[in-house]
């Protein structure tokens, strides 16, 4: 057991789930998303929908957008500050059939017209899991680092992948496909047990078939 998960995280605002999570799914979906943001739009389910506005949710998953952490003050103040940076944003309340009560969905658009959708959940205690990425499900909770390869479902690209990382040192301690369909887009999750250096990321992205590569570091 982590010794947060017993005296919870360093952050700003009344509840982990509501504040520390949701910086933090806020965060993950820029991160994948993989430039500086500048359209939001987040749907919110749940528990997340009908108390936002009194735990200052909306205001974490802004803060995390913007690549702030959970102990920054300025969340107080994140609607204005993603004002001043040209940030356009939007909450709706929705509801997302067996979803976990405290669950967003975040449609981020970035400045050099990219554009991602991000289903993740706030588990408690500033922990979280990402459920799907652009329409593929995935499971994912960001407490190590996480590798994710975008690729077109083809022959011998998993194989391709995976054997190159074995043979730059890299221990996969945790691997799920997910594909919309045979021969369709897919995705790779890789768990990695330590450090992924800068030119293995440069040398995967080289690889047939490979549409993007997004690596997720602890911290």
């Amino acid at each position: 057991m982590n010794i947060f998960d017993i005296i919870g995280p360093i952050m700003i605002g009344p509840s982990s789930s509501h504040t520390a999570g949701a910086v933090r799914l806020g965060q993950i979906a820029r991160k994948i998303l993989g430039e500086d943001v500048v359209q939001a739009r987040i749907e919110l389910s749940g528990s997340f929908a009908r108390t936002y506005r009194g735990h200052g949710t909306d205001k974490a998953l802004l803060a995390g957008i913007m690549g702030l952490c959970p102990d920054d003050t300025r969340i107080r103040c994140s609607p204005q500050l993603a004002q001043e940076k040209g940030i356009s944003f939007s909450f709706l309340e929705t509801e997302l059939p067996d979803a976990h009560p405290n669950t967003a969905r975040i449609h981020l658009t970035g400045e050099r017209g990219k554009a991602t959708t991000i289903v993740g959940t706030s588990t408690g205690g500033g922990n979280i899991l990402v459920t799907e990425i652009d329409g593929l499900k995935v499971t994912f909770t960001a407490q190590c680092n996480t590798l994710l390869v975008v690729h077109w479902d083809r022959p011998g690209t998993i194989a391709a992948v995976s054997n190159y990382t074995a043979t730059s040192g890299i221990n996969i301690g945790n691997f799920q496909l997910s594909r919309t369909r045979k021969g369709g887009k897919a995705i790779m999750m890789l768990e990695i047990d330590g450090e992924v250096p800068d030119a293995i990321m440069d040398h995967l992205r080289a690889f047939d078939n490979i549409i993007d590569i997004i690596l997720i570091r602890v911290g």
